[in-house]
């Protein structure tokens, strides 16, 4: 990481709720086009630091992205400067700023918040916290969860952030996608509100955002290689041993679906 902060430009997106098996079965039955391409070798299997939206990101702004599920020390890709670190290595950019964001605006990036989900609804004070860390930060009910076009909403406004910088700026754009959150069943063909979200809306949610997430890939490594990042911050239960919903300690909520990768200038998504 310390040969691609300063000369790449950082694409963090997190696909909010987003359940790792559904994940692992859109991308194996060719339900992902866009995102087969830039994961030959499918999803990696993680463990989320936090249970919901606004501890794991938390955790993530602060360095600790999901962890390996395979027992052992893991060195991170960014991490704070701290004594007794176990998971600092020689590949972590590291960082002496209160957080990740601010250590990266420390080295010259833009930073850039793209809200989706509640925590990020600047409307209320909690709602103010994680997009606060940014230099700036959108939302409106466009890009939140109830609109059904929420994903391509925020596409748009990726592309106003990318023409509104100077060539040689670099930027930290983080986009924090709604889409398979609740409620998704407006995404499912037949569902209605009666009928509710179910693990399958769920799965057709994710095949929305497959949908436009070549586009902002594009637009992310129009000016210079791209380092992204794609992940779920957590999951989410339909009906599994009796639970609904998250911030519960259930494996399909602890479970997450991670990859990074790197897009050339050009990538045509």
């Amino acid at each position: 990481m310390n040969d691609v902060v300063g000369s790449h430009d950082l694409l963090f997106v997190t696909l909010d709720t987003l359940r790792y098996d559904v994940a692992v079965e859109e991308l194996a039955t060719g339900r992902l086009p866009n995102l087969a391409r830039v994961l030959p070798d499918g999803w990696e299997r993680r463990h989320t630091p936090g249970s919901f939206t606004f501890a794991a990101h938390s955790a993530f702004f602060a360095g600790f992205l999901p962890t390996p599920t395979a027992p052992g020390r893991h060195p991170r890709r960014f991490a704070a400067r701290f004594g007794g670190s176990e998971t600092t290595g020689p590949g972590t950019w590291v960082f002496d700023e209160r957080d990740l964001i601010a250590g990266l605006r420390a080295a010259g990036y833009r930073t850039v918040c793209i809200g989706g989900v509640g925590f990020f609804n600047p409307e209320s004070r909690l709602g103010q916290v994680l997009p606060g860390m940014f230099d700036a930060a959108h939302w409106s009910p466009a890009t939140g969860v109830t609109d059904p076009d929420s994903f391509g909403n925020q596409v748009e406004v990726a592309r106003q952030v990318v023409a509104s910088l100077a060539a040689d700026q670099r930027l930290f754009l983080f986009v924090n996608v709604p889409a398979l959150h609740q409620p998704n069943w407006f995404h499912l063909d037949g569902a209605t509100r009666e009928s509710g979200d179910s693990r399958e809306s769920h799965a057709a949610a994710l095949r929305y955002v497959d949908a436009r997430i070549g586009e902002l890939f594009a637009l992310m490594a129009s000016r210079r290689p791209c380092f992204t990042i794609v992940c779920s911050d957590h999951g989410t239960a339909y009906g599994e041993d009796g639970y609904a919903g998250h911030r519960i300690g259930h494996d399909v909520v602890w479970t997450v679906p991670y990859a990074d990768f790197v897009l050339p200038r050009g990538y045509e998504g």
